[in-house]
């Protein structure tokens, strides 16, 4: 399996960036992709997931109504679309996809992808 994230940037406050993460080496669609982020000094969060064979999505609280997830299958690739941008927002995105879970929890997946920065400039 092999994740590869593009999409990040600088970006000024209340701006938009979208993250692409696409995934190859799974079999089925039966598996769940997630976007963490790690910020210089902090322990690494989660910010969003969904399911690629349901669709269902699921988001940090910190992120509603800003950030959206969603998936092209024909293309097997996640998109993370990230608007009105604040200068906490800034950090190195991963995405990360495991068979089973969906929790937000960083231990609990199994593959990842190289991470992308952003920065978002106050």
């Amino acid at each position: 399996v092999q994740l590869v994230e593009s999409g990040g940037g600088l970006v000024q406050e209340g701006g938009s960036l979208r993250l692409s993460c696409t995934v190859t080496g799974f079999s089925s669609d039966d598996h769940n992709v997630a976007w963490f982020r790690q910020a210089p000094g902090k322990e690494r969060e989660g910010v969003s997931s969904i399911s690629i064979s349901g669709g269902a999505t699921y988001y940090v609280s910190s992120v509603k109504g800003r950030f959206t997830i969603s998936m092209d299958n024909a293309k097997r690739t996640v998109y993370l679309q990230m608007n009105n941008l604040r200068a906490e927002d800034t950090a190195i995105y991963y995405c990360a996809a495991d068979p089973e879970n969906w929790r937000l929890l960083p231990s609990l997946y199994r593959y990842w992808g190289q991470g992308t920065q952003v920065t978002v400039s106050s």
